[in-house]
């Protein structure tokens, strides 16, 4: 998914949607919203095969062959060595599976099984809309960070707007009250056919002033990826999703 300006504050500004529950004809217009929502123009089969590549790179440990198949911003933002040090440090890759490909709205997630020197375990990659590498992960391993932006959306999907708010840094907190947490949240929910389960976390980039975290849903019409941006001292100061869905 792109980061840009448009974030969840200012891109889901709209008027809240009626409570629910809602008329069986008013659901289906919602769900139809987001089936009509943009999706990204990386096909399956593309995926597929950036998937296929990043795997061969992390299998054989190919610092540079992984750098090159690393989103522009990461590149920007990291080195082969940087790469090849993170590499020395993973689970020994002895063959993978992609068991998913889940493509959202400007971004895909792809689920992967990979059999390592410690057994079978979860490996999730996010590609952009070329097939670059935006985040990777080993499912059950969970930093502070991420576990944050987790707790974070939990609130949100649980409608717990002021326990929400607490991840928020004080100057973010000025800008967004627990009623626009409540109605960013609810419009974004409900036009996407609502929230079906938060999967998981992934940090996208760490260490710096900024730091990005991508928390995998799966909405009833489309499973994306919320931006949620960190500073230095771990708080939340802000969420991008998409300003297409304005």
């Amino acid at each position: 998914m792109k980061l840009s300006s448009c974030l969840l504050v200012c891109a889901l500004a709209a008027p809240m949607l009626q409570a629910f529950p809602v008329p069986e004809a008013r659901g289906e217009q919602l769900l139809a919203q987001g089936a009509l929502a943009p999706r990204t123009p990386l096909s399956a089969s593309e995926a597929s095969e950036a998937a296929d590549s990043l795997l061969t790179a992390l299998q054989t440990r190919n610092a540079q062959a992984l750098f090159d198949r690393l989103s522009t911003p990461l590149q920007n933002a990291t080195t082969v060595e940087a790469v090849k040090g993170r590499l020395n440090h993973a689970h020994r890759i002895q063959s993978t599976r992609v068991v998913a490909i889940y493509p959202g709205m400007d971004d895909t997630t792809v689920d992967v099984i990979a059999q390592t020197d410690q057994g079978s375990k979860e490996l999730l990659l996010v590609l952009d809309d070329e097939g670059k590498l935006v985040a990777w992960k080993w499912l059950g391993e969970t930093l502070p960070i991420e576990t944050t932006a987790l707790k974070f959306v939990r609130d949100l999907n649980a409608q717990r707007w002021i326990a929400a708010r607490y991840y928020l840094s004080l100057d973010f907190q000025k800008e967004i009250s627990p009623e626009d947490l409540e109605r960013k949240w609810s419009k974004l929910s409900r036009v996407l056919g609502g929230v079906k389960r938060i999967k998981n976390a992934v940090i996208s980039s760490r260490g710096a002033e900024q730091q990005l975290v991508l928390v995998t849903i799966e909405f009833g019409t489309v499973t994306d990826n919320l931006f949620v941006i960190f500073d230095a001292q771990g708080r939340i100061i802000n969420v991008d999703f998409s300003e297409d869905l304005v």
